[in-house]
C-alpha cells in the first residue's frame, strides 16, 4: 500500500482513534498468518485491488512441467474414457455425437477447467481453502467437493480391485473365462447350466469373480477373493499419495503414459482382425437426426463434465502446487483437447475389437442356423427347391445365409415364426449396447479369447485398467487430503494411512456378494447431481461474487497477458447458463425414471430389471443430502457468525466489499464516512496500530483463538485507543456489516 494513503480519526469517549486500511493489514501481518497481503493503490490511481500470495510459502511444488501435465491427464483420463464414451457413441448417433460433444467442450469444459486451474494456482490451496478464500458464506463449496470425492473414492477403488483381480487371473492359458466349467453328476459331465444359457464370460464375471446374490437386500456376505483385492488396490494408492506429488509425479511418467502405449498397440492389432473396420465404420456413421434431440445433448454435456474431473477438487490440488506465472490457460487447452483425443482413440479401439466379436458372433449365428435349415431339408419341413443352386452349406456366408433366410422367409410365410431362424445381421450384433463392468468384463474378454496369445492381450488390458483408474484415484485422494494439509496441522502420512484404512473398511460394502449393486447406486446417485451443484456454484462465485473483470485481471497479472474476452461471457452466461439447464434436465430425469438397478437372476441367467427397496431408496436420497449438506450449512452458519471463515486472512469477498468503491470516490468526506468517521475530520498525521481486541474486553485477542467474523473474513473487532492515557481501558467498536 503506498505511504501516503489517507487516514481517517473518529471521536469516542473524548478518546482518539487513528485506523485505517493499512492498519488492518499491518495488524493482520502481526498475528502471522500464512496468508496472502492485499495491495490497494491510491485514490486518484483507481486501480482494483489483488491477491497476492507469496510463493515461498514452503509449499511443494512439482518437479517439472511435464510431471504436472501427466497428472492432470492421468487424473481426468480415466476408465470413463474407455467404457463410457464409446457407449454414449453409440447410442447417440455414432459420428453425429462428437458435434454436441466438442461444442459443449469448448462452451463449457475448456472455460471451467481454466477457471479450476486458474483459482487453485493463484490462491495454491486445496479446494476448501480456495472457496473460503473467494467467499467464506459459500465455503461449502469445498467441503461438498471433498464429500463426492469420498464416495466416488470408495466405490472407484473397487473397479481397481475387480481390474487387479482379472490382471492376475490373466496369467493363465487358455484363459479361465474361455470356456464354461464342466460340473460332474455322477457318472455324466456336463456343462454348468447358468453357463450354458449365457456365456463364459459372463458367467465368469457374475459367478465366479463377484458371485452376485439375485438382488440388493440379500447381502451374501463378504465374497473374500474381492475383499483381497480390495485390500491390495488402497495399499497401492495409499503409498503413492504418501510420496507426494515428487514422487508421484514420477509414478505419472509411467501411469500417464503407459495406458497410451496399450491403446495403440490394441489398435493396430485390431485393425488386423476380420470384421474391425465393419466396427469402425458403424462407430462413425453418423445418424445426423439424432443431433436433434435433446437427450443428446444432456448426455454429452455430462460426459464432458465428468471426463475432465470438473469440482472434484483434484484439478484445483493439482494446480495448487504449480508456480504462480505458470501458464495455466495453455495446460486447461493442452490437457482438454488430450482427454477428447483418448476418448476417440479409446472408441477406435472398442470398437475395432466389438467388430471383431460381431463377427465371430454372426459366423456362430450363420453356422447353427444352417444346421437348423439342413435339419428342416433331411425332414422334409423344408423343400430343397429353396435352396439356390449356388449355396453350399459346407462353406456357407454371411451373404448367402441373408438370401436363403430371404427366400425361406417369403415362401413360408405363415408358419416361418416356427421355424425359429434368426436373420444374423452383423448390424444388429454392433448394435447391442454394452457400457461400464459390462463392456470391460465381459465383450472385452470374449472378444480378446478368440486374439492369438489372448493371455498377453488380456494382461495387458487388464493392467491399463489399472493405470487409468489410479491415475483418477490419486486425483481423488490429492482433493480430499489437500485441502484437510492446508487447514489442519498434521502428518500428512497420518493422514492418508488413516483414510485409506477408513475407506477401505466402508469399501466392504461394495465387496459383499450383492456389492455390484451398491456400486451402481453410488455410481448413479453420490456424484452426478451434487457435482453439477458444486460446479455451478463455482462458476457463480468466481464470475459473480468474486468479478469476472476482476478475475480477469488477476489472470493477466498472474499470466502476463490477458485471455480471450470470451472467456468473460462464458464464465458469466454461458457456461451458468448451460449447468442449471443440465441441472434441470437431470433432476427432470430423476423424477420420471423409476429408481432400480440390474439384477443378475442365476435361474434365468440373464439380468433383469428390479426397483430398490424402501430402506435403498432412502439411502439413494441420502447419498445426494449429504453430499450436498455442507453448501446450506456452512451459508447459515457464516451468515450467523456461528463458524470460522476458515480462511486465516481477509476473505477475498469481504476485500472486495471494503476496497471496491475506495480507489474511485472523489469525496475524501465520504470515504472517511465509509470508514466510520464523521464528515470534516482531518485524517491524522499518522497511522498507529491497534491491537485486536475481543468485544466487550480491554484484553489483546490471542492471535491463535481468533474467532472470524464472517463479514470481514477474519474475526477482528476495532478498539480506541487514547494516546493520552494509556491506561484507560478502550471501548470496542464492533464492525459493521458489509451485507
Amino acid at each position: 500500500m503506498p505511504k501516503n494513503s489517507k487516514v481517517t480519526q473518529r471521536e469516542q469517549s473524548h478518546e482518539h482513534v487513528t485506523e485505517s486500511v493499512a492498519d488492518l493489514l499491518a495488524n493482520e501481518e502481526l498475528l502471522d498468518y500464512k496468508s496472502s497481503s492485499l495491495t490497494v493503490g491510491a485514490a486518484s490511481e483507481k486501480k482494483v485491488p489483488q491477491i497476492e500470495v507469496p510463493e515461498n510459502d514452503g509449499r511443494p511444488a512439482w518437479n517439472s512441467k511435464l510431471q504436472y501435465i501427466l497428472a492432470q491427464v492421468g487424473f481426468s483420463v480415466g476408465l470413463g474414457n474407455v467404457w463410457r464414451f464409446p457407449y454414449l457413441c453409440q447410442k447417440n448417433g455414432g459420428g453425429a455425437y462428437l458435434v454436441p460433444y466438442f461444442i459443449l467442450l469448448l462452451i463449457i469444459g475448456i472455460p471451467l477447467f481454466f477457471l479450476e486451474l486458474a483459482v487453485g494456482q493463484k490462491i495454491r490451496r486445496g479446494s476448501i481453502g480456495v472457496w473460503n478464500y473467494v467467499c467464506p458464506r459459500l465455503g461449502g463449496i469445498g467441503m461438498s467437493s471433498l464429500m463426492v470425492c469420498g464416495f466416488v473414492g470408495l466405490y472407484y477403488n473397487v473397479i481397481i480391485g475387480w481390474s487387479i483381480f482379472y490382471f492376475f487371473q490373466s496369467f493363465q492359458y487358455p484363459l479361465p473365462w474361455s470356456d464354461c466349467p464342466i460340473r460332474k453328476n455322477g457318472s455324466l459331465a456336463i456343462v454348468e447350466p447358468e453357463c450354458e444359457k449365457s456365456s463364459a464370460t459372463t458367467y465368469f464375471w457374475y459367478r465366479q469373480t463377484l458371485n452376485t446374490t439375485s438382488t440388493i437386500a440379500e447381502s451374501g456376505g463378504l465374497n473374500v477373493k474381492m475383499t483381497l483385492s480390495l485390500l491390495v488396490a488402497w495399499i497401492i494408492v495409499c503409498l503413492a499419495v504418501i510420496k507426494g506429488i515428487a514422487s508421484s509425479g514420477k509414478v505419472m511418467y509411467f501411469s500417464s503414459l503407459f495406458p497410451y502405449v496399450v491403446l495403440f498397440c490394441f489398435l493396430v492389432r485390431g485393425l488386423m482382425l476380420k470384421g474391425s473396420v465393419d466396427g469402425i465404420a458403424h462407430m462413425f456413421t453418423p445418424k445426423l437426426e439424432k443431433m436433434l434431440e435433446p437427450q443428446v445433448w444432456r448426455e454429452a454435456a455430462t460426459q464432458v463434465f465428468f471426463a475432465l474431473g470438473l469440482g472434484f477438487g483434484g484439478v484445483i490440488a493439482f494446480s495448487s502446487y504449480n508456480k504462480i506465472d505458470n501458464n495455466c490457460h495453455f495446460d486447461a487447452v493442452l490437457v482438454s483437447f488430450i482427454n477428447f483425443f483418448t476418448s476417440i482413440l479409446a472408441t477406435l479401439v472398442v470398437f475395432a475389437v466389438l467388430g471383431f466379436k460381431a463377427n465371430i458372433m454372426n459366423e456362430k449365428c450363420v453356422s447353427e442356423n444352417a444346421e437348423k435349415i439342413l435339419g428342416y431339408l433331411n425332414s422334409n419341413v423344408l423343400s430343397h427347391d429353396l435352396i439356390p443352386p449356388h449355396v453350399n452349406f459346407s462353406r456357407l456366408t454371411t451373404s448367402d445365409y441373408a438370401e436363403l433366410y430371404g427366400v425361406i422367409k417369403t415362401v413360408k410365410e405363415d408358419g416361418f415364426a416356427r421355424l425359429g431362424l434368426d436373420p444374423c445381421l452383423l448390424e444388429d450384433e454392433l448394435n447391442k449396447a454394452v457400457q461400464g463392468t459390462g463392456l470391460a468384463f465381459i465383450a472385452f474378454t470374449e472378444a480378446m479369447t478368440h486374439f492369438p496369445a489372448s493371455p498377453f492381450w488380456s494382461v495387458m488390458f487388464f493392467f491399463m485398467l489399472i493405470n487409468l483408474g489410479l491415475g483418477s484415484m490419486i486425483g481423488t485422494m490429492t482433493g480430499i487430503t489437500t485441502p484437510v494439509l492446508d487447514a489442519y496441522k498434521v502428518q500428512k502420512e497420518l493422514l492418508t494411512v488413516c483414510c485409506c484404512i477408513v475407506a477401505f473398511f466402508c469399501g466392504l460394502l461394495f465387496v459383499q456378494r450383492s456389492g455390484n449393486y451398491f456400486v451402481t447406486m453410488f455410481d448413479d446417485y453420490s456424484a452426478g447431481l451434487p457435482l453439477t451443484v458444486v460446479v455451478i456454484l463455482e462458476n457463480i462465485s468466481v464470475s459473480w461474487v468474486y468479478g469476472a473483470k476482476r478475475f480477469m485481471q488477476d489472470l493477466e497479472d498472474m499470466l502476463g497477458f490477458r485471455p480471450s474476452i470470451l472467456y468473460f461471457y462464458l464464465w458469466k452466461y454461458v457456461s451458468p447458463l448451460c449447468l442449471i439447464v443440465l441441472i434441470s434436465t437431470t433432476v427432470i430425469e430423476m423424477a420420471i425414471s423409476p429408481p432400480g438397478y440390474n439384477a443378475w437372476v442365476e435361474e434365468l441367467a440373464q439380468e433383469q430389471f428390479q426397483s430398490y427397496p424402501p430402506w435403498a431408496l432412502v439411502m439413494c436420497f441420502a447419498l445426494i443430502a449429504v453430499a450436498m449438506l455442507p453448501l446450506p450449512l456452512v451459508f447459515i452458519a457464516r451468515q450467523f457468525n456461528l463458524m470460522s471463515d476458515g480462511s486465516n486472512k481477509l476473505a477475498v469477498s469481504y476485500r472486495k466489499t471494503m476496497m471496491k468503491d475506495m480507489s474511485s470516490l472523489e469525496d475524501q468526506d465520504e470515504a472517511r464516512s465509509i470508514l466510520g468517521a464523521k464528515p470534516g475530520e482531518a485524517p491524522s498525521s499518522a497511522a498507529a496500530r491497534r491491537p485486536f481486541l475481543t468485544p466487550g474486553s480491554n484484553k489483546p485477542l490471542d492471535p491463535n483463538s481468533l474467532s472470524p467474523n464472517i463479514c470481514y473474513g477474519t474475526g477482528y473487532q476495532n478498539a480506541a485507543i487514547s494516546p493520552t492515557t494509556p491506561s484507560t481501558p478502550p471501548t470496542p467498536a464492533t464492525p459493521e456489516s458489509d451485507s
